[in-house]
């Protein structure tokens, strides 16, 4: 005797038509979700109007075909292969629009604390020459201040070496200012006009360590109020008026040396906005495939998640929500023999009997027309198989099939119990 198979199940036992709505609302409702998404992805690269009948045109053809693929079984390859290729148009929108979504929310910060970084670290180079500038303008204001009093009071310190190259240059200076009135202010101790020059390089030395210092004021300040959160705009608007006041060309005389000023962060480089929404299309393929991140990762899952659950919704629902093929079988034997469908059941099970094998069976010259269709039909489907005892045919039944039956035979569970409690008090 063939091996009979287990069929599915559709009495009592079976999941409730209200609980198979229930699964079917929770996959037009995640339908309406991919759906949502899909459009928004199609909307970044097409038309608008397009984008919407393309992403409603993708998204009731999902649903539509997972519901086939659950409740026919002819041509299901070409069905599946139909929703690969739907779904993967219909994931790859939603996983862009699900990027784009948790870009302009994410990126945006994180470009700004890139940025920060950026400016704290041009910020601190420039600090650390402006300190330098301070610390040698400074020596060299005492250095003019000592040579001013010399000057007033001993005379000939124009004539003197000097191993600093800017104090070099302003003695230089004094003594060819002085070339000028040498006759009628003659060198020496309490005459001349020089110690006068070497007190006014002294006060532009002066005037110079206070711009510095007012360079570094300002950086100080820029860096404690500048803040990671802060827009682009401004942090680099802050940035440029802390950075564009620092008198470079001070910094020069006062360090001897010619100092690279650190270039500016350019706008470009710390901004988010895309021009188009194709941009955001191929910016997320293109991250997706050379470096994603756990955001790339997430919103790809998310989107294949949402079809691949509807997918599941509909194939499994679909066949409960249609009727199990079993009932329609009994159905049409019932139509056969002109009775209703519980008479058919109750006059099948009233001639089944056990087998030598205790299985379920029953003898197959007994059986009225629809009864005879009916265990044929099984017997196609590997549900029941046919035997020869005695010389007369029979047919034994699947177990898991004759228990179904059964059960579509019995009343609901509390009218069971309610029974059994009426008959114990009686």
């Amino acid at each position: 005797m063939p091996a009979l198979s287990r069929p599915a199940r559709f009495g009592p036992a079976t999941a409730s038509r209200p609980l198979v709505a229930g699964l079917f609302a929770s996959s037009v409702l995640l339908s309406v979700v991919s759906w949502y998404t899909t459009w928004q992805g199609m909307a970044l690269y097409l038309a608008p109007w397009f984008s919407v009948l393309a992403s409603l045109g993708v998204q009731s053809a999902l649903v539509l075909v997972a519901w086939l693929v659950g409740v026919t079984e002819s041509r299901r390859g070409l069905l599946v292969a139909v929703y690969a290729a739907t779904a993967t148009v219909s994931i790859a929108f939603s996983y862009v629009a699900l990027h784009t979504w948790f870009a302009s929310r994410e990126r945006p910060a994180a470009v700004q604390r890139r940025l920060y970084d950026a400016l704290g670290d041009a910020a601190g180079r420039v600090q650390e020459r402006l300190t330098a500038a301070v610390a040698e303008g400074q020596k060299h204001v005492l250095a003019l201040e000592e040579m001013t009093a010399a000057e007033r009071a001993l005379g000939f310190v124009s004539r003197g070496a000097e191993e600093d190259p800017y104090l070099a240059r302003v003695r230089e200076a004094v003594f060819r200012e002085a070339e000028s009135y040498r006759a009628s202010y003659p060198e020496g101790q309490g005459a001349g006009l020089r110690y006068t020059a070497f007190g006014r390089h002294a006060s532009l030395a002066r005037q110079a360590v206070a711009r510095l210092q007012e360079s570094q004021k300002a950086l100080a300040v820029f860096r404690a109020g500048v803040s990671p959160r802060d827009p682009t705009e401004s942090q680099l608007r802050a940035f440029r008026r802390a950075f564009d006041a620092v008198p470079w060309t001070d910094v020069r005389e006062a360090l001897h040396s010619e100092v690279e000023v650190p270039a500016v962060p350019a706008y470009s480089d710390f901004v988010d906005n895309t021009a188009t929404g194709q941009e955001d299309l191929v910016i997320a393929f293109t991250e997706l495939l050379a470096a994603p991140t756990s955001r790339h990762v997430l919103a790809l899952a998310l989107a294949a998640f949402i079809d691949v659950v509807v997918f599941m919704l509909a194939w499994a629902a679909g066949p409960i929500f249609l009727g199990a093929p079993e009932a329609a079988w009994i159905g049409a034997g019932a139509a056969l023999d002109a009775v209703d469908e519980p008479a058919f059941v109750r006059g099948l099970l009233a001639r089944t009997t056990a087998g030598p094998s205790g299985l379920p069976r029953v003898d197959g010259e007994t059986l009225t027309p629809g009864e005879r269709q009916l265990c044929l039909v099984l017997c196609s489907r590997g549900l029941a198989a046919l035997a020869d005892e005695d010389g007369r045919p029979s047919y034994v039944l699947d177990a898991d099939f004759h228990r179904s039956l059964v059960e579509s035979l019995s009343p609901p569970g509390p009218t069971l119990r309610t029974t059994r409690t009426q008959t114990a008090a009686g």
